[in-house]
């Protein structure tokens, strides 16, 4: 059965959540690739605020295509979350609980999910165009001049993802491997 969250996320909810479980996620979600990542790991190092509210939020690694006239979004798959290992701990640790991308973490990105109780979810690559549709609406908040990378503040209606890594560090990239060869006695 499918859970029904509201971001920005609570802490005790991003805790109750387990590696398998789909979920549809309504509310606030910041969009930010690898660019926007390490403009915003530089502005912590120079000691100066975020551009968006980072405690509870969660960040969509997407580079949505230009909206056609009348949507809020163009296509808006996930990209490759490895991209931005080198920089989800520093966000992490300042109260990022939830990302959305598509592809394995490091064990670096695992362990500080573990520490802070952060979620990692899978959405479906090559489904941009369905995803958007769950977009309501999309804001500008900065880097306008990374073009689709730039930061967004997009609201999300039942936006359906599957918890991947939850914060216990339950991989479902592993468990969900392992039950597939087990069923075929492979194992």
């Amino acid at each position: 059965m499918a859970k029904y969250l509201t971001a920005p996320l609570t802490s005790e909810c991003a805790r109750s959540l387990r590696a398998g479980e789909s979920v549809y996620l309504t509310g606030t979600v910041y969009t930010a690739r690898d660019a926007a990542h390490k403009r915003l790991c530089a502005l912590v190092a120079e000691g100066k605020p975020l551009p968006f509210p980072i405690e509870g939020s969660v960040i969509y690694y997407v580079g949505p295509t230009p909206a056609r006239p009348g949507q809020p979004i163009g296509s808006a798959g996930p990209t490759t979350s490895y991209r931005m290992d080198a920089y989800a701990p520093t966000l992490l640790r300042l109260g990022e609980l939830g990302m959305i991308g598509k592809g394995k973490r490091s064990p670096e990105v695992i362990e500080t999910m573990k520490q802070t109780g952060a979620v990692y979810f899978g959405a479906i690559g090559g489904a941009g165009a369905l995803l958007s549709r769950c977009v309501k609406s999309a804001q500008l908040v900065c880097y306008e001049d990374l073009g689709a990378e730039a930061i967004r503040r997009l609201e999300v209606e039942n936006l359906p993802l599957t918890v991947v890594i939850d914060s216990q560090g339950n991989n479902l990239y592993e468990t969900g491997r392992k039950a597939y060869l087990q069923a075929r006695g492979l194992l």
